[in-house]
């Protein structure tokens, strides 16, 4: 059984699956390894313009599989860090994808699992779906980037709040601290998730791609950055063709068109 699956159900659009229901998504060391084969593939793929990433069954994902870190007591400190960073890495791939990435947090999203949804571009909740970092309450530190991640995303006061406290929050207390855009409904997440990512992937795929990269990590440190980096990435999308269909459209009053040129 593949513990990743990978659908094309609109043009632009790629949803990640991730495919082991009966352990809730853990992020086992094979289902990692084919996530890194398969992010390296769509990291070329020239017709991606969006992907989801979301769970089977009843969970996103209930994070890293902390079975190994419990069976290995003597293990060094360093081993586990070299173990820990290729685990972060391997996973936090999907931000260097350069097209909007969609977490459909179609359940629990817990610890690694909370994580990855945050590294992504945007994120939507089903009803009833749960989110939290309880590392504490496991007896370790925060990981993968859980101490940027959550703070760039809910800001300084609310990330304090769930990474010392390990507690976990509702899809509408998500919705309130803005670790989620929208709450869906249960019965049709999945297909209003993949509309909206459709609708992504028909605007013009440069301008998409500039917009996304100007906006992670909390946007520009900066105005002046602001301005010096849209000076030269408007300017980019002003020589495209998509440019002129973009308008061609508005003026005839019709769907453009985008062909990424």
């Amino acid at each position: 059984m593949s513990l990743l699956l990978i659908d094309r159900p609109a043009d632009g659009v790629v949803v990640l699956t991730l495919n082991d229901p009966d352990r809730r998504n853990v992020m086992s060391d094979e289902m990692t390894a084919q996530w890194v084969e398969t992010i390296s593939s769509l990291r070329t793929d020239a017709g991606v313009r969006a992907v989801v990433v979301t769970g089977a069954g009843t969970a996103f994902s209930s994070g890293g599989n902390t079975g190994w870190i419990a069976s290995e007591p003597d293990a060094t400190v360093d081993s586990l860090r070299t173990r820990m960073i290729a685990f972060y890495r391997a996973w936090l791939s999907i931000r260097e994808l350069e097209v909007p990435v969609i977490a459909a947090v179609n359940g629990h999203a817990i610890g690694a699992g909370l994580c990855l949804a945050l590294a992504a571009d945007l994120r939507y909740a089903a009803d009833g779906a749960l989110m939290g970092a309880p590392f504490v309450k496991l007896g370790m530190h925060a990981g993968m980037a859980a101490t940027y991640l959550l703070p760039n995303v809910v800001g300084e006061a609310h990330a304090r709040d769930l990474l010392l406290t390990g507690r976990l929050v509702d899809a509408d207390e998500a919705l309130r601290l803005g670790m989620v855009s929208r709450v869906l409904p249960k019965e049709s997440f999945r297909d209003e998730v993949i509309e909206i990512a459709a609708g992504i992937a028909r605007t013009a795929p440069i301008a998409s791609r500039y917009t996304t990269l100007a906006l992670r990590d909390g946007g520009h440190a900066s105005f002046e950055t602001a301005i010096q980096w849209e000076a030269l990435a408007q300017p980019i999308t002003l020589a495209t063709a998509d440019l002129q269909e973009g308008i061609a459209a508005a003026r005839e009053k019709r769907p453009p068109q985008f062909l990424g040129r």
